[in-house]
């Protein structure tokens, strides 16, 4: 484990520890799954920092006190969701592979939204605190009024709003002759017509 450590850092080997499986079953160990893992955190790190021409990490300039779409608020509260009853399922490889469809989302946005940011880091601590508590300290030097600049270990878990989680669009996919032609997303109130 120290030369983990050394090479990835603390949190990586944590991370890889809970995301090689079920704690029951016995998994063989894997470098390039301490590696995978480390490639998450540095994307979660990425997600609100960046290189400038010097070198130095400096913060994004996507990342904005802004309101989140309805499609992010859908998968932070999911997030949320998922990796508090993960947690006292003890499945936490799956509460991890969450995590990384909350990162993927967010990383793909034009504004990424700091409260949604947050929301993530408080569902990561538990996982990897150190890069988490950083980053959140960060994030409040810099959004005092949106950020609570406590450690995150000692806020309360973030509550999900079930409201956000209730699929008001359906995809219909258009077929002729069984060859998909296109794809509609409509309210899913819709009349048949």
């Amino acid at each position: 484990p120290d030369d983990v450590v050394e090479e990835y850092g603390a949190d990586a080997l944590r991370l890889y520890e809970m995301f090689m499986g079920p704690l029951e079953q016995v998994k063989p160990w894997s470098m390039k799954g301490v590696e995978g893992v480390f490639r998450f955190l540095a994307r979660v790190w990425r997600l609100v920092f960046e290189t400038n021409q010097e070198g130095d990490w400096v913060m994004r300039e996507a990342v904005a006190d802004v309101e989140p779409s309805k499609a992010t608020n859908k998968v932070v509260h999911a997030t949320i969701k998922k990796v508090g009853q993960d947690i006292e399922d003890l499945s936490f490889n799956t509460a991890i592979a969450q995590m990384m469809v909350c990162t993927n989302e967010l990383t793909g946005l034009d504004q990424v939204p700091v409260r949604s940011v947050v929301t993530l880091l408080q569902v990561l601590n538990p996982f990897a605190p150190h890069l988490a508590e950083e980053v959140n300290a960060q994030l409040a030097a810099k959004f005092p009024e949106a950020v609570d600049g406590s450690d995150l270990a000692n806020q309360p878990w973030p509550a999900y709003d079930e409201a956000c989680l209730i699929e008001d669009e359906i995809d219909i996919v258009i077929q002729v002759n069984g060859k998909v032609r296109d794809k509609i997303t409509i309210s899913k109130d819709a009349s048949k017509e």
